[in-house]
């Protein structure tokens, strides 16, 4: 019997996409720490130059801490419809090259190139072409990993960033891994490499040596998933047409919050974050969840149904917000925030032919190397 032949994925990534976007229509912001966000007293960023970045501020962080870690920081509105413009045209280049398009958020996507339109002979020089033709056609630069399986070409795209590449091998892969801090493993959170971090797991390597009883017994489903990257494996295909239940978001703070305007605020950034999706796919659910860990990692979701689909971003962000004021105020301090709509109307979805082109993004934690894995690079 033939040896399946070694599949060849690209994750292809957006240099900070909104705020790259931004400094390219301006050239007075070029060169300048900018956030994309608002400056209301609710305000939060939604995305950060790599400028911005050293000054310490990203996505998810009041607009107001933002602008004392950062006194010289632009701040600019955010322009939804631009953004999923330029997406459009970076996921027709995409579509150049492969049919096997796995859209993970406006500006990053898995693509399987085992067999390119254009016939290139590596995925390296697959990989090459696809960001200089981003750059050509949007004047924006991408980061792209390379390797055989998804999980490594996602570890590969951060590898170079900004507007570089890295390839993973067959032959190093493993290896590779090894190499590795936990935390930077796709599907991985903060309180599962905080407890990994308790057990002794520190590094790919580190995990690599716990037999699976010892993961089964500490990480219950996920054990199965860690015990397989821990040695660079992943079977999941690059599927374009996977049907989804839900979409969510959520952040771990830098430091636990107290204050409800700052909780509320986090809540807000991700209720904004989800309604992007639910907007770009057409699908809109008549669940609204939120999912609040306290400093102590104890876990509280809070959910509310209603009888028609949640079909505006404001009908989202007030739903988000009586939510997460039904456990306000606190005593103990929050650690993360999230927000999840599901129960989807699929009445109101758009016509087949539109949804190639956003798809969806993946969970923010597989359980297992046959599910999947969510914020802008």
């Amino acid at each position: 019997m033939a040896e399946p032949e070694t599949r060849k994925i690209i994750h292809v990534d957006m240099d900070a996409f909104y705020a790259s976007v931004e400094q390219r229509d301006d050239p007075t912001l070029r060169g300048r720490p900018v956030a994309v966000g608002y400056a209301a007293a609710r305000g939060v960023v939604a995305a950060a130059s790599y400028e911005a970045r050293a000054h310490g501020v990203k996505s998810a962080l009041p607009s107001v801490t933002a602008l004392r870690r950062c006194p010289e920081l632009a701040l600019v509105p955010p322009r939804f419809d631009v953004y999923k413009s330029v997406s459009r045209q970076i996921h027709a280049i995409f579509a150049e090259y492969t049919d096997l398009i796995q859209p993970l958020s406006l500006d990053e996507a898995y693509l399987d190139v085992t067999e390119n339109r254009r016939g290139l002979p590596t995925a390296w020089i697959t990989a090459k072409e696809i960001r200089a033709r981003i750059l050509e056609v949007t004047g924006l630069t991408a980061s792209a990993g390379i390797s055989y399986n998804k999980f490594l070409a996602k570890l590969a795209s951060d590898q170079r960033k900004p507007n570089g590449q890295f390839a993973v091998t067959p032959d190093m892969g493993a290896a590779w891994v090894e190499t590795l801090p936990v935390s930077r493993f796709h599907g991985v959170g903060p309180v599962t490499a905080a407890k990994m971090l308790r057990l002794g797991i520190k590094t790919g390597a580190d995990l690599r040596a716990k037999s699976i009883e010892f993961l089964q017994a500490n990480f219950g489903s996920s054990a199965e998933w860690y015990y397989c990257i821990a040695r660079g494996v992943d079977e999941r295909p690059v599927n374009p047409n996977r049907e989804r239940k839900s979409s969510g978001s959520e952040t771990t703070f830098d430091q636990d919050l107290l204050a409800d305007a700052d909780i509320e605020a986090g809540v807000l950034c991700q209720a904004d974050d989800v309604w992007g999706w639910c907007e770009r796919a057409g699908e809109f659910g008549r669940t609204v969840t939120v999912k609040v860990k306290y400093g102590d990692f104890q876990n509280i979701t809070r959910s509310r149904s209603q009888a028609s689909a949640v079909d505006t971003q404001q009908a989202l962000r007030d739903a988000s917000l009586a939510l997460i004021r039904s456990v306000l105020p606190t005593e103990k301090g929050i650690r993360l925030v999230g927000v999840t709509v599901s129960n989807f109307d699929r009445s109101m979805r758009p016509e087949p032919r539109n949804l190639p082109l956003f798809g969806e993004p993946e969970q923010a934690t597989p359980a297992a190397p046959s599910p999947t894995p969510l914020h802008s690079a």
